[in-house]
């Protein structure tokens, strides 16, 4: 046999004792007790006269030894030492050392001073022996936890030198875990910039300076990956971080949660990569829905375009406040059928009902409506991608606008209390055919209101929404796996942006609001945000140095395309409600006040009607030759698609 490489070996059998020690706990414990006890008490006896050991070696000294063993064994019996879990220890591990060694040198000093007919220990030995079995003790427990984490660490097959940003709390429990776990994180330096933390340790490893001088610092120490651990980091310390870190080209994590931090809960299953939306300028919005539950008890509710991105999440927030039953809506089967078996293991009390069928089926629409009796609708379907829309008039007519329609008539006869309609900032002087329709949705949802008074019809408006289908963030990573540039229309073009979850949380309060009722609701959403530094951010994120003209290429702005989103007009009034996030858009007077042609167009379900409408009322968006066409197939431009995100 070829010979064991001799780290090998030393890997073995370090390994093979360790197993032996935590399968024989108690056994291993009292053998080092007693090791410890001999030991300290043959130091002590040694340190008392000189190391001149003829003068103590005898039979006395040999009962005392007996005497302590014992006594060490039984108190740290009594004291629970020998189950602690060495590998684990900690203050009040310590404590109770100390504890059990007091007591026990305590105990022996009685006997020993006590009984005649026990030998006579020298009250110096007994207090060298205390404070050497102590730190004995102590010592072998830390080396039992070096060891094991030596081992440990080795077992990883893929060991990563981390730089380390913060030096507080979380930082601190992330190098401790790091360097307890065989997930292969290996802490070689920290950064904080706190100059009062510089030249310390933490857990052994030093701070070596401030977050601006991440690059240089992480070339001296080799790192091989940055780690933020600071949950209270905002997002212009993000983004000033991750600047810091554009000349190293490393991958980026984050510790997200400082309640998680505050529960002692921060880990290295918490690490996940930095996403772009930590660095958009605002800190997401919570909606506290607590009435919501309520709202829903017992009632069945109705979500249209289901299986989308807004509608999965809605649905998903619905079904956690325990209504009796769930009605998913929506044409695409597949998603629609992955949908339903998530929400049945979310809420296996609430009964699921999927239904595939067009908004744009009256009939189908009106015989769901007619079994369930929905009490909430919640109407997400929509036809919402420019670029396509700008080819496919019709189709974003019959869906937007006359689908819109027959929801919103549909569920207020057969008893609907309320009607939401998802909009979009692009309704606000729409310059798009996509614009234009939801405007005249939001229009035809308020006009319903004085036709339906028992029912409360509202829309809420919002602007993109990051991570939902054909957006902007999902687009620029498709881009960078393929290894292709980002592409952006316009260097200023602005866009407001929230989360999936904000949107449907933003959709849900605003069914609750008391002064909702014909009505468009909308969410502070900060300030705009350019898209090429979306594109920066994310080039940055990535590894890579930013360089425009390169791996990020302004392409120009599209047929009607803004540079600038805007979430309410001119003309539009903005209200403060009881929610301090979410406000109230009162519309121009005539709003909602529906043209007869268009009335007429909708009752029949007229299409031509509709776009003759929508070509007279947006001349500038629909011309009259698009009205009443279809793109043929293969005059959609690829590249104009990628692009829609920016859009």
């Amino acid at each position: 046999h070829d010979f064991m490489d001799p780290t090998s070996l030393v890997d073995l059998v370090g390994k093979g004792g360790l197993r032996f020690a935590r399968r024989h706990r108690r056994l291993v414990a009292s053998v080092v007790f007693g090791a410890v006890a001999t030991g300290s008490l043959t130091l002590a006896y040694l340190a008392r006269f000189e190391f001149e050991s003829a003068a103590f070696v005898g039979w006395g000294f040999g009962q005392a030894l007996v005497l302590l063993i014992f006594i060490r064994l039984g108190v740290n019996y009594f004291f629970r030492l020998g189950i602690s879990r060495w590998r684990f220890a900690g203050t009040h591990d310590f404590v109770r050392l100390l504890g059990a060694t007091t007591v026990g040198s305590g105990l022996f000093l009685a006997l020993t001073w006590g009984f005649a007919w026990l030998p006579s220990v020298p009250r110096s030995v007994i207090l060298l022996e205390w404070v050497f079995s102590a730190y004995a003790t102590g010592g072998v427990w830390v080396m039992y936890r070096l060891v094991y984490e030596f081992f440990l660490v080795r077992q990883a097959t893929d060991r990563r030198r981390v730089l380390v940003v913060g030096a507080g709390e979380a930082g601190q429990l992330l190098v401790h875990q790091m360097l307890r776990s065989r997930m292969g994180y290996v802490p070689v330096a920290i950064v904080d910039d706190d100059p009062f933390k510089w030249r310390t340790l933490v857990h052994g490893i030093e701070v070596v300076g401030a977050t601006k001088d991440i690059g240089a610092i992480a070339r001296a120490c080799a790192a091989d990956e940055i780690v933020i651990g600071i949950p209270s980091a905002g997002t212009e310390d993000l983004r000033r971080i991750v600047e810091s870190c554009e000349s190293v080209s490393l991958p980026m994590k984050i510790l997200p949660g400082i309640d998680e931090v505050l529960r002692g809960q921060a880990s290295l299953n918490q690490i996940r990569e930095i996403q772009v939306e930590d660095l958009l300028g605002r800190d997401p919005v919570r909606l506290e829905l607590p009435e919501l539950a309520q709202a829903m008890d017992g009632t069945t509710v109705l979500v249209t375009g289901a299986a989308g991105s807004i509608g999965s999440e809605l649905a998903r927030q619905i079904a956690v406040n325990s209504p009796r039953c769930l009605v998913l809506y929506d044409q695409a089967e597949t998603p629609l059928y992955f949908l339903e078996l998530e929400l049945r293991e979310l809420a296996p009390r609430v009964d699921i009902v999927p239904v595939v069928a067009s908004i744009t089926d009256a009939d189908a629409f009106e015989r769901v409506i007619d079994r369930y009796h929905p009490k909430m609708v919640f109407h997400a379907a929509a036809y919402k991608h420019v670029p396509m829309m700008e080819h496919n008039p019709r189709s974003a007519a019959r869906t937007n606008v006359v689908g819109t329609h027959i929801v919103g008539s549909l569920a207020a006869a057969g008893g609907a209390q309320t009607v939401v309609l998802v909009s979009t900032d692009k309704s606000v002087a729409p310059s798009n055919i996509m614009g234009a329709t939801k405007q005249v949705a939001e229009r035809v949802i308020l006009s319903l209101q004085a036709r339906y008074p028992d029912t409360a019809f509202g829309a809420v408006r919002f602007g993109n929404v990051l991570g939902s289908n054909g957006s902007v963030i999902p687009l620029f990573r498709k881009q960078l796996e393929r290894g292709e540039p980002l592409t952006v229309t316009h260097e200023d073009a602005t866009r407001y942006f929230m989360t999936i979850p904000e949107a449907a949380q933003l959709i849900l309060k605003a069914s609750l609001l008391r002064s909702f009722q014909g009505h468009v609701a909308m969410l502070d959403m900060g300030e705009p945000v350019r898209i090429l530094d979306l594109a920066r951010d994310l080039i940055r994120l990535s590894g890579q140095p930013f360089r425009l003209g390169k791996n990020v290429i302004v392409t120009g702005l599209r047929p009607g395309e803004k540079i600038h989103e805007e979430l309410s007009a001119p003309d539009e009034t903005v209200h403060e409600t009881e929610e301090r996030k979410v406000f109230l858009v009162e519309t121009p007077a005539g709003f909602s006040d529906l043209p007869y042609e268009l009335e007429t167009a909708l009752e029949s379900a007229n299409l031509t009607g509709v776009l003759d409408f929508l070509t007279a009322e947006f001349p500038d968006v629909v011309c009259p030759s698009e009205g009443l066409t279809v793109a043929e197939p293969g005059t959609l431009d690829p590249v104009e698609l990628a692009h829609e995100a920016s859009g």
